[in-house]
């Protein structure tokens, strides 16, 4: 297949829109798929799951169903090295493709299962091993989405063209909480335990036939078509990767972690903190987190835009600070049980979540040389998620209820914030550089 270039204006500009709608929406549905469990873990999974420790030791029950949302993230450096071999090898677009399948495929299982009260102990162990398969599925699919845009992107616009997977984080949250709070207002509470939290899950299966029709449909990246025709490929991607580039992944992995370990707070543990701990009506938590997320949407697309302007480093920086700023002052909002309150508490963290996460994509892609860039910005992405996001909702629950005092995780969020500020002022801005190299 021969790919379009700047020769062709208007085709050129057709395949980009077909580039930025694939990766956008491929990476919407697989974090719908992710975040529709971090929720329902937060929500509901603990009764129906984990059922006799449930009525023994509610707290205890919590703390297990949040850990089975970290233990995904165990395996997604695994399906990381496994996709990004295979990206590196075979191509972005085969690997994005078997990527969404799977984690659809796991989703829509999950809404199959029995319950503890059917099965008994087996309904837990199945539960964890489809989250098992989403975990390893979604540690390959980011950064083929990443790379598609960035090495379709011209120069000059790579980290807008980036933010346009990263937005799919945001939109995949508002969309995982609006079918939540949709079946919740329709069915009512007590069928939504008893049934209704399966329909989520299988709703995947029609969202991955749309994002599969759209991912196909578009074309190679332009790096890997050159890495053929030079025949600049590794043999052995992985191994070429640490030997040369591991300082790299371990810096980016770093780098990376205070705004995974925010972005899940944002999307498991509020909700669930709001709803059970502070008793405040579960429909206005809900639209109210939704209405949050468009913050982080809108200043994922800022970030990448101000990346391209004044480096991704320093977008980086500016979005971390405001962070380290807000960890602590947030949960006093959140305490006053005020939806108002909550709102802004929720909105300001997405600001600098948005920020923050908008220029990653070229960030990460401009690091790594093209033969072994799938499997450095896959593992880097893996590793920095596993190291943020897998556990803090189980630790801001395990915090909250040792010490009964819900700013100390702000102490927590700021620790590793700070790390991240460091890890990325030791990066090297490379933005520009070429990215056939």
């Amino acid at each position: 297949m021969t790919t379009m270039t700047a020769d062709d204006p208007v085709a050129y500009r057709r395949e980009q829109k077909k580039i930025l709608a694939g990766t956008l929406v491929g990476t919407s549905i697989e974090w719908y798929d992710f975040f529709i469990y971090a929720q329902a873990a937060g929500l509901v999974l603990s009764p129906l799951f984990l059922k006799p420790l449930n009525e023994e030791n509610p707290g205890l029950a919590q703390i297990i169903s949040f850990a089975t949302v970290g233990i995904s993230f165990l395996f997604r450096p695994v399906g990381a090295i496994v996709a990004g071999h295979l990206g590196d090898r075979i191509g972005r677009k085969k690997v994005l493709v078997l990527t969404l399948v799977l984690m659809g495929v796991a989703t829509a299982l999950i809404g199959l299962l029995p319950t503890y009260a059917s099965i008994g102990i087996a309904a837990p162990i199945l539960l964890i091993t489809l989250r098992i398969v989403q975990g390893f599925a979604a540690g390959g699919e980011w950064g083929g989405a990443a790379l598609m845009a960035v090495e379709h992107a011209p120069t000059h616009r790579r980290a807008f063209f980036g933010s346009f997977p990263q937005i799919g984080v945001p939109i995949g949250l508002i969309l995982a909480t609006s079918v939540l709070f949709a079946l919740q207002k329709i069915l009512g509470r007590d069928a939504f335990l008893e049934w209704g939290w399966r329909i989520p899950f299988l709703a995947s299966v029609l969202l991955i036939v749309v994002g599969w029709i759209i991912r196909r449909t578009v074309e190679e990246s332009p790096v890997f078509h050159h890495m053929q025709e030079t025949k600049k490929g590794s043999a052995a991607p992985l191994r070429q990767l640490f030997r040369s580039n591991s300082k790299e992944v371990i810096v980016a992995a770093l780098s990376f972690i205070s705004v995974n370990c925010a972005g899940y707070l944002l999307i498991a543990f509020f909700i669930s903190y709001m709803s059970k701990s502070l008793k405040v009506g579960l429909d206005g938590v809900l639209i109210t987190t939704t209405l949050a997320a468009f913050g982080w949407l809108a200043f994922a697309l800022v970030g990448g835009l101000l990346a391209d302007r004044i480096g991704r480093v320093r977008t980086f920086q500016i979005g971390y600070s405001i962070i380290l700023l807000w960890c602590i002052p947030m949960w006093f909002l959140m305490d006053t049980k005020s939806l108002g309150w909550y709102f802004v508490a929720a909105f300001v963290l997405s600001i600098g979540l948005g920020l923050a996460y908008g220029p990653q994509a070229a960030l990460y892609s401009e690091l790594f040389p093209a033969a072994v860039r799938y499997s450095g910005v896959s593992i880097a992405y893996a590793i920095g998620a596993v190291l943020g996001g897998a556990f803090a909702p189980t630790i801001s629950e395990w915090i909250l209820r040792t010490t009964g005092e819900s700013w100390h995780i702000g102490i927590y969020v700021g620790i590793v914030t700070i790390i991240s500020l460091i890890a990325m002022s030791s990066i090297k801005d490379k933005r520009g550089v070429d990215l056939n190299s």
